[in-house]
């Protein structure tokens, strides 16, 4: 494992240097020239909240294209376990990895591929199994929200949030196969539910060749969790009881509801974290608390909430 200093620089370095993620469509140079310190900023951002000293070298740079790609799956191996994979679509992944992994993981806050994969790859490490990642974004119109203070409300702002999703159109989108498109997606539900990253999560629920048993999220990926669940519950509820009898969810770091057919949940929060307990609901109890843990997960940084050593200690982990 590299510092995780290192490997923000090696992803920002990359990126820098190689041509952006492919576009399907042009862009002028200003556009693309204030885009793209959104996503070097959203890198930086994962450093402060994710452990991004687990991905190696090798890995930031090759995930440095796929910094702003929202709704991409990583197929994330555990530390030694060989190096993780970009997928561009659902189906893709289902062929690919359908007998090896049974566990999504949503990372929230600045969460770019960089972070999302440094999330996941905790939770590998947890449970000596590799992890279906989906890169839930961070984009202008977060911004947008986290002006007007969005990230205290995740229940209220979202809407406010997509109401500003025209900005994120700016971006470049072309790699990614839109789940919502796929055999398991639907283009229905509410502006949070229509959510790329949203749309993924529950297309890979949905998708009858994967067999899901763990669910985890941290920060604003617990909301993103909740609203596809909730979207399958409104178009197969059917499925939905299925999952739920299998499916362990854990959250960390927000409290968010989800829907009341899964009694198999743990939410994990740090002893002082204040910003997560704004995001959380506050009739919802909690199970697991981290001593003097704060919101972010950097392990070379004080204060951060340990999720491989968090998630060993879960006896609901162990029984998967």
């Amino acid at each position: 494992m590299q510092s995780s200093l290192q490997v923000l620089q090696s992803t920002q370095i990359a990126r820098l240097q190689g041509a952006p993620l492919a576009r399907a469509r042009p862009v002028s140079a200003g556009r693309e020239a204030y885009l793209e310190g959104v996503r070097q900023r959203n890198a930086v951002l994962d450093w402060l909240f994710y452990d991004v000293g687990v991905v190696s070298h090798g890995e930031a740079i090759a995930l440095s294209p796929w910094l702003a790609a929202e709704g991409a799956i990583l197929y994330v191996p555990p530390t030694g376990a060989g190096l993780l994979e970009v997928c561009a679509s659902i189906d893709e992944f289902a062929a690919a990895f359908a007998n090896k992994v049974h566990t999504v993981a949503v990372a929230g806050v600045g969460s770019s591929a960089l972070g999302a994969a440094a999330f996941a790859r905790n939770v590998a490490d947890a449970i000596g199994e590799p992890v279906a990642a989906v890169v839930s974004g961070y984009g202008l119109a977060d911004l947008a929200t986290e002006a007007v203070g969005g990230f205290f409300l995740f229940g209220a702002a979202n809407s406010l949030r997509h109401g500003f999703e025209w900005l994120d159109r700016l971006r470049e989108s072309g790699a990614v196969a839109d789940p919502g498109t796929s055999s398991a997606g639907a283009e229905t539900g509410s502006p949070m539910q229509r959510s790329k990253d949203t749309r993924t999560v529950q297309a890979l629920l949905s998708h009858k060749a994967l067999k899901m048993k763990l669910l985890i999220g941290h920060s604003k990926g617990n909301l993103v969790i909740s609203e596809a669940l909730f979207q399958m519950k409104a178009l197969d509820a059917a499925r939905l009881r299925q999952i739920a009898k299998q499916l362990l969810i854990v959250t960390v770091s927000a409290k968010i509801a989800m829907p009341p057919d899964f009694e198999h949940i743990v939410d994990v929060m740090g002893q002082i974290d204040g910003f997560g307990a704004l995001n959380s609901r506050w009739d919802l109890g909690t199970e697991v608390t981290v001593p003097f843990a704060w919101h972010h997960t950097n392990t070379e940084l004080p204060m951060h909430l340990p999720v491989t050593e968090t998630l060993r200690k879960l006896p609901e982990i162990e029984k998967l």
